[in-house]
């Protein structure tokens, strides 16, 4: 049994590895606020900006035209029905609302005039 707990450990440590390298490619510039919300949640273990990983990208998420207040709902209680083929997100209640409010805010702001908020 610890022998499997390491092992998810450490796949889960190269995951985020992976991801915090692959974010750095894309061609959306993070605000440093919202980057430093998005690490210290762990969302980018699951989510990258403008490419599908575990879960929808955050442009992808944008297309959806959530209200920020429903994006937020669903971050603390995800329906998997709105994302079929991808797996299920673990509600994410540990994150405070006003920081899931400027992340919700953020993605929105991806899908103005269907162009990214601010490019590279």
């Amino acid at each position: 049994m610890k022998i499997k707990m390491k092992f998810s450990v450490i796949i889960f440590s190269l995951l985020l590895a992976t991801t915090a390298s692959a974010q750095d490619k894309s061609a959306v510039t993070i605000p440093p606020d919202i980057d430093k919300l998005l690490k210290t949640h762990t969302c980018f273990a699951c989510h990258k900006v403008d490419a599908r990983l575990v879960g929808p990208a955050y442009i992808e998420v944008a297309a959806k035209n959530y209200k920020d207040e429903q994006m937020v709902d669903l971050i603390y209680n995800p329906k998997p029905t709105n994302w079929p083929g991808y797996p299920p997100m673990t509600p994410m209640k540990h994150v405070p609302k006003a920081d899931a409010l400027k992340i919700a805010k953020w993605i929105n702001s991806l899908n103005k005039k269907g162009k990214p908020a601010t490019k590279k």
